[in-house]
């Protein structure tokens, strides 16, 4: 019979032991930081309703959409009878505004809540771009109204996770969509579409350069004035360096239209805000050039890039939007949220040689030089599970060497060695395999060895 060659679909992220520790750890950090900060966990199914999840989308999501049909009777669409009547999320934020608006009578506002799991997207398969991949979410949601000092407390926590992480420097980037809406249109720039159009050309800047950008919306397809476009260039090219120069590089814009005058009061609010919180300077900043899609957010909106990484792009991204479930509820339902791409952020890491290797979860391997021992070594790794020591047994007898190499290979911090002449003193050998070194302690002494050593280890990494 023929072999079927083992492989995994592009997309996909499928990771060896030790990475996936370094995953999980960077999960449980995200969650620890998530939770000191009063966010409630909520999960949601990986399957939805397809109407649910593309109520007023374009085709472009529809596109990326995996739709699931059973191998059964297949439930189609009322409305598009053509189309399954379930797929899988695409992103958490959809799901999110199902939920409060189901459960809105239940649920105490304003709703913190935080979610850590899959979504899946039909990308087109290439490097760092996923179809399978975690989003790690928070998000505030108010009942009628949600004060502008949420957009600040979101920033205060990013940068609580982000240096638990210790990937290194990062800045949170902010702009403000009604500072943003009110520019073009005191440049005559006045429709949604349009000034996403111009965004998209403006995005251009780092690639193709100003005067290719001033080509094109000087040309017949926007047909924008010189002048327009050299105020544009000037705005999106506004940066911070610290929040009294936040200050003074709002103030320097000078007169707008309402929207713009809400906006930069707005942006005002929440620069000090986030200073209050306790976020360093260094750690923040203005960046006028953040759109984060037009047409979803309608006030702050966030973006995180690591400071000597900066071709890594945003790894957190986010911000507030009006009304998140009004396509579901008659409830006004304002919110403002920010989510990290784990997936892609641990990908990126780890190309970019940024992650720290990690051990493996066991901490130890308590080895077997005899069959008749086996009793013996099963009750030291008992001693050791109660006291909370992660462990491991060789069940199989054999070469201490073998041992030894298996568990340096997977990562095992220590060996104990219980052979007969240790025994005999009521004593173990501890191998320190990382250190290279070894040292003999009494039984009744090991648990309280080895707790020294991991707490040690554990100072150390911190």
């Amino acid at each position: 019979m023929a072999l079927t060659t083992p492989r995994t679909m592009p997309g996909t992220l499928e990771l060896l032991p030790r990475e996936q520790i370094a995953f999980q750890g960077m999960l449980d950090t995200i969650r620890q930081g998530f939770e000191v900060y009063g966010f409630l966990p909520i999960e949601t199914p990986a399957i939805e309703f397809a109407d649910i999840l593309l109520t007023k989308s374009g085709g472009e999501t529809e596109r990326q959409v995996y739709f699931v049909q059973s191998t059964g009777a297949l439930e189609r669409s009322p409305d598009q009878p053509g189309r399954p009547d379930h797929a899988l999320r695409f992103d958490l934020t959809v799901p999110l505004a199902r939920y409060v608006a189901e459960h809105e009578r239940e649920l105490a506002f304003p709703f913190r809540r935080y979610q850590l799991q899959r979504v899946y997207r039909g990308e087109r398969a290439q490097r760092g771009r996923f179809r399978e991949f975690y989003q790690c979410d928070i998000d505030v949601i108010g009942k009628d109204s949600l004060s502008i000092r949420y957009d600040a407390e979101i920033p205060a926590v990013i940068h609580a996770v982000f240096r638990a992480l210790d990937i290194g420097a990062f800045t949170i980037q902010l702009n403000n969509r009604k500072l943003m809406r009110g520019f073009f249109e005191g440049l005559g720039v006045g429709d949604g579409e349009k000034q996403m159009l111009v965004l998209r050309e403006v995005d251009k800047l780092d690639k193709r350069g100003a005067e290719y950008v001033r080509g094109v919306l000087t040309g017949d397809l926007f047909g924008l004035s010189g002048e327009a476009v050299d105020k544009i260039l000037r705005f999106v090219e506004v940066r911070s360096t610290s929040l009294a120069d936040a200050r003074a590089k709002l103030d320097a814009l000078g007169g707008g239209t309402e929207t713009f005058e809400q906006g930069r009061a707005e942006l005002r609010d929440v620069l000090d805000t986030v200073a209050a919180f306790g976020v360093p300077e260094s750690a923040f900043a203005l960046n006028l050039s953040i759109a984060r899609g037009l047409d979803y957010y309608t006030g702050t909106v966030y973006e995180t890039i690591l400071n000597d990484h900066p071709d890594i792009g945003s790894i957190c991204s986010g911000g507030r939007y009006d009304n998140l479930a009004g396509n579901y509820t008659k409830s006004t339902l304002p919110g403002v949220g920010i989510s990290i791409g784990l997936t892609r952020l641990f990908w990126q890491l780890r190309e970019a040689g940024l992650l720290k290797t990690a051990g493996s979860s066991v901490h130890v391997l308590v080895t077997q030089m005899d069959a008749a021992q086996l009793p013996e070594c099963l009750a030291i790794a008992k001693e050791l599970r109660d006291a909370g020591i992660a462990t491991e047994v060789a069940l199989e007898d054999g070469k201490l060497g073998k041992q030894l190499k298996y568990a340096d290979r997977a990562g095992i911090r220590f060996a104990v060695v219980a052979g007969e002449d240790e025994l005999s003193r009521d004593a173990v050998a501890v191998k320190d395999l990382r250190r290279g070194d070894q040292f003999e302690v009494l039984r009744v002494e090991l648990v309280k060895s080895l707790r020294a050593e991991l707490a040690q280890e554990k100072v150390q990494r911190a």
